[in-house]
């Protein structure tokens, strides 16, 4: 089970990841965009609809890594105080209850929305440029289809937490900034002389 585990969320961590060098586009276009804009006086028609492409795609392909790193903004003022075995209960609970059935609708009209987009080769409405939006549309069932096996890895992981009464270390993927500043740089270094 616990292979089963890493192997879900490695693949949530290496999409997220990948998704992540959205940022860099983005940052690069709106970069790019505002140059052109205000220096050379010749706005683009292309950009802002990129610019909301990158930010959908970036926002859907997210999910999943956030589920995987536990980063996911939760209001747990009252399980924090709960026992690993009943905070496993209640999350394998409300994923099942909550979680799987959104992710299930996200999926299956994702899907629904996909393939239409794909069948009338849809393009944007409102936008001059007239760009293809069923690309970007296929993330949505894709994301849904990420989520649910990510969520699948979390079931997992709270049923061996109710059994073992510990929580499965997560993939180190990031370290946070506080946890790097604290870290002692020298710790790791032989003394001088030996």
């Amino acid at each position: 089970m616990t292979r089963l585990i890493y192997m879900i969320e490695g693949l949530s961590v290496w999409v997220g990841r990948a998704f992540g060098w959205c940022i860099l586009i983005l940052t690069l276009s709106v970069s790019y965009e505002v140059f052109v804009r205000y220096v050379l006086n010749a706005p683009t028609v292309w950009a802002f609809d990129m610019m909301v492409q990158m930010y959908g795609a970036l926002f859907l392909m997210s999910g999943p890594y956030a589920l995987a790193q536990d980063t996911h903004v939760r209001g747990d003022v009252l399980y924090r105080l709960f026992s690993v075995r009943w905070q496993a209960r209640v999350d394998f609970l409300l994923y099942l209850l909550f979680f799987y059935p959104g992710m299930l609708a996200l999926f299956w009209y994702g899907a629904e929305i996909a393939s239409d987009s794909w069948r009338y080769k849809e393009v944007s409405w409102n936008s001059p440029a007239r760009i293809q939006v069923y690309f970007f549309k296929t993330l949505i069932p894709v994301a849904g289809f990420l989520l649910m096996l990510q969520g699948l890895a979390e079931l997992a992981r709270c049923w061996r937490a109710m059994k073992t009464g510990q929580w499965l270390p997560r993939l180190d993927d990031v370290k946070e900034t506080e946890d790097i500043l604290a870290e002692d740089p020298f710790e790791d270094q032989p003394a001088a002389g030996h």
